[in-house]
């Protein structure tokens, strides 16, 4: 089973992902509240794959993606923004992020960004 990160400064979309990426078979080991805590989360615990919202206070989405990829330059991630994040989620990809999910999210847009990971 595949192990899953959660990131986002809100508890009720960690609940919708969670609840998400249950019903598909993966696994949610951790969450973190903004992108310094989804850092250290990454080094401790390794998962497969983490979300990462793109706004969150301390240290953004798109700033936790950099810390990571240069830790492991293997890690997937995948961007979570809200509507008119574009300039944001396009610095994302480039700075290696797998994809994105736009909120609010359907549990189908969900799996179809996992898919490749599955």
């Amino acid at each position: 089973m595949k192990s899953v990160l959660v990131t986002d400064d809100a508890a009720f979309m960690r609940l919708q992902l969670k609840d998400i990426l249950g019903k598909i078979g993966l696994e949610v080991v951790g969450e973190a509240t903004n992108g310094q805590e989804a850092v250290d989360k990454y080094k401790e615990l390794q998962p497969d794959l983490v979300t990462m919202d793109i706004t969150m206070p301390e240290m953004n989405g798109v700033e936790a993606l950099q810390a990571i990829k240069q830790f492991d330059d293997s890690a997937n991630i995948i961007m979570c923004s809200a509507m008119g994040q574009q300039a944001m989620v396009v610095e994302a990809i480039k700075a290696g992020a797998k994809d994105f999910i736009v909120k609010p999210f359907t549990a189908e847009r969900v799996e179809q960004a996992l898919q490749k990971f599955l």
